[in-house]
Order: C-alpha cells, then sequence, then structure tokens
C-alpha cells in the first residue's frame, strides 16, 4: 500500500497472503565437500551462469548489533515473570554474537565462491562469480536502514560488470528491509524521492552551514535525481532471510524477489500466520520457527542515541515517510496479526526442525539462514525458483 509519501507500506492483518506461498520441509543436506555436493552446487553455478549473474553480495543483519537485543528485551515487558531470565540470555547472546552468531561471515562468502569455482569444468573459459560481503551500519532504526540503502545503492552503481550481468543480493534479517528501501528508491517518483532526501538532509548536511558531511548520500540523490536511467533496477534479484515484516516493496524497484521464512505452522493457526503471544520457553527453544522475523516488525526499532542528535532527528523525520501510521511498541494489534509473509515477491515457509543448543546459539531461530550447512538448499531454491534450474530435493 501507499501513503502520500509515495513510499510502498504494508498493513499487518491476519488474511490470507496474496503473494505465492510454498511451505518446505528440506532433506538433511549431503555432507559439505562431498560429491553429491559438488555434483549438485555445479548444477547450481550452471543456472548462475546461464542467468549471467555477474556478483553475488550477502548483506548481514542487525544482530551483530542491538536488534535482537532490542526484541528481546521488549519481550520482558510482554513477561515481567520472565524478565531476569530474558537479562540472561541478553548477556548470553552479546557474548555469543562477538563470534559473527547469525551473520554471514567472511569464511561464509569465502566458501560460498569456493563452492562456485569448485564446480566448474576444468580450463572452463566462463568468468567466475565473486561473492562479496557489504558492510552496513546495521543500526535497528529507520535512519540505520536508509543509510544501508544509500550506500548499498552507490556500490551497486559502481559496479564494472558486463552489458546484461545480473547483481544477485543475499539479505539476512534486516537487512532485507535496507533492499526494501532501496526498491523504493530506485523507482520511486520524483517527489518521493525528494522528500525522503529532504527528511533526511540533518544526517548527512550540516543545518546552518549547509555543508555535506556525508557525500555518499548526495552522490546517490544526484543519481536518484538527475541520472536516474544510469542505474538498471532490472538487474537486481533479491533475496531475504528471516527479514522481519517492515516496510512495502516497489516491484519496479528490482527484478525478482524471494524470501525465506523459518516458520514451524502452530496447531490452530494458518499456517501462514505466527502464534501470538509466544510462549516463553517456545522462543527459548525455537519451536514455532523464527521469533525475531516475528517479532521485529514496526514498533521495534531502537532510537539513535541522543548524543547522536543528527541521527535521531532524521530517524524521527523520516517516520512519518517509512512507517506512516504504523503503532509504536505498546500495541500489539500488529503482533496479534502474526503476519510473517510479505506483499511482494515469493515466500518460503521453511521447515528447518528444531535447532540444536540453547538460545544463544540459535538466536530464537534466526541463525538458521546463515549456517554453512543449509547453504546448497539455499542455493538451489534461488537457482531453481529465480532462474529455472538446479531442482532441490525440499
Amino acid at each position: 500500500m501507499s501513503n502520500v509519501s509515495l513510499f510502498r507500506h504494508q498493513d499487518y492483518t491476519a488474511t490470507r497472503p496474496v503473494v505465492p506461498l510454498h511451505l518446505l520441509r528440506p532433506e538433511t543436506p549431503p555432507p559439505i565437500g562431498s560429491n553429491d555436493f559438488r555434483h549438485r552446487m555445479r548444477r547450481v553455478a550452471d543456472a548462475l551462469r546461464k542467468a549471467r549473474v555477474g556478483a553475488i553480495y550477502l548483506v548481514h543483519g542487525t544482530f551483530n548489533e542491538a536488534d535482537t537485543l532490542g526484541i528481546l528485551t521488549d519481550l520482558a515487558r510482554v513477561f515481567p515473570s520472565a524478565s531476569k531470565a530474558v537479562r540472561g540470555v541478553i548477556r548470553r547472546i552479546a557474548q555469543k554474537m562477538a563470534g559473527g552468531a547469525g551473520n554471514f561471515t567472511p569464511n561464509y562468502a569465502r566458501y560460498f565462491e569456493e563452492s562456485l569455482e569448485d564446480a566448474r569444468q576444468p580450463h572452463a573459459s566462463c568468468p567466475e562469480i565473486p561473492v562479496r560481503l557489504f558492510p552496513w551500519s546495521a543500526e535497528n532504526h529507520h535512519i540505520g536502514r536508509a543509510d544501508g540503502a544509500i550506500r548499498l545503492i552507490d556500490e551497486l552503481a559502481s559496479l564494472d560488470l558486463e552489458p546484461g550481468k545480473r547483481v544477485l543480493l543475499w539479505g539476512h534479517s534486516h537487512a532485507g528491509n535496507v533492499f526494501a528501501l532501496m526498491s523504493n528508491l530506485l523507482a520511486g517518483k520524483p517527489q518521493a524521492i525528494e522528500r525522503f532526501f529532504d527528511a533526511a538532509a540533518i544526517y548527512y548536511r550540516w543545518p546552518l552551514f549547509g555543508c555535506i558531511d556525508i557525500p555518499v548520500w548526495a552522490r546517490v540523490r544526484r543519481l536518484l535525481t538527475q541520472d536516474k536511467g544510469a542505474f538498471d533496477a532490472s538487474a537486481l534479484d533479491l533475496v531475504t532471510f528471516g527479514t522481519p515484516i517492515r516496510y512495502g516493496w516497489n516491484r519496479e524497484g528490482y527484478a525478482r524477489l524471494l524470501h525465506f521464512i523459518h516458520h514451524r505452522p502452530a496447531p490452530g493457526t494458518p499456517e501462514y500466520r505466527a502464534p501470538f503471544p509466544p510462549k516463553f520457553n517456545d522462543i527459548m527453544t525455537a519451536a514455532s520457527g523464527d521469533y525475531v522475523q516475528q517479532l521485529g516488525i514496526a514498533g521495534t526499532n531502537v532510537l539513535p542515541s541522543r548524543f547522536a542528535w543528527r541521527a535521531r532527528m532524521a530517524d524521527q523525520r523520516l517516520n512519518d515517510i517509512l512507517q506512516g501510521e504504523k503503532p509504536e511498541i505498546g500495541d500489539s494489534h500488529s503482533f496479534t496479526a502474526g503476519a510473517i509473509v510479505p506483499d511482494e515477491g515469493t515466500a518460503l515457509l521453511v521447515d528447518y526442525g528444531l535447532p540444536g543448543g540453547h538460545i544463544a546459539q540459535h538466536l530464537a531461530g534466526h541463525a538458521v539462514y546463515t549456517r554453512k550447512r543449509w547453504l546448497l538448499f539455499h542455493a538451489e531454491e534461488v537457482a531453481r525458483r529465480m532462474y529455472g534450474n538446479a531442482p532441490t530435493a525440499a
């Protein structure tokens, strides 16, 4: 949906999603590096090259910052009797995050790229497909995600790819919402784009003096308002993993869109909804899937520090554009709806099975997407559903 800002929004409703929806329960993947793994990755690599994918970007979510900590803090309000246990969970997760749990790491990117290269035939002349990490601030608020979208557009605009080459982006957690904002900016009408940059101006341009101290914002503003034809959004294929529903998507700002959502349908609840309120013990064991994806919706932002007053003011001004009339924390209506499926793209509700270990290891069901053991499954689904090849064994 859209309001006067002309940025797309999604309502939180309990009605059945209108997008293609598939429930999957993947088989146990073959051992990494086995002959079966190599054979199936070869089919994936062939499909990507046939589709002319020239680069893959992995974009981390907010789990290495304050996002999930903020969500769990809010859960203490829902379960006041368990607030002490929640604080203990937060301490353990904070320690675990330092080790890269629940994020696309350099090791993961290197392994992905090597797996695609290992699938090449000897002396093959087809070009390699680089797998790169794209860093952003990972801050859980509008201006943080907006800054990520601006920097991602700048990165993609600077790529020196052959004509006709495609870019495949994988985004974990709120990185998917960075993609959503990017789609709105790439396909937005001039008045929407100008309003967006005007609202955020205090963030990248000093008031009174008028000097720009974050030049990437000015560079992308010129690109989107003066030279928009130089960027081909139809070359972008987007994949999200556990992205909470926050912003809407503009389908003219990308070519293909696929969502992976860790979900295990609950008895008595439609398969496309999350039960609410969640049980504390279920969150601790990820009994119904990815609770961060379920709960990280509008109203769960962590405001910028008061010391970062320019970012805080820009965030407040962007709120009217990007969140509109969506409720703030304390309004449980949006959570009650249990909406986990976006209004755009194709959604895969995947039952990965119960994770092992404690919550600091599986991160309330949110860490499964970045585990190397599921790389083949994800790559096969992307190749099959986006590029029509590499049948999966789900």
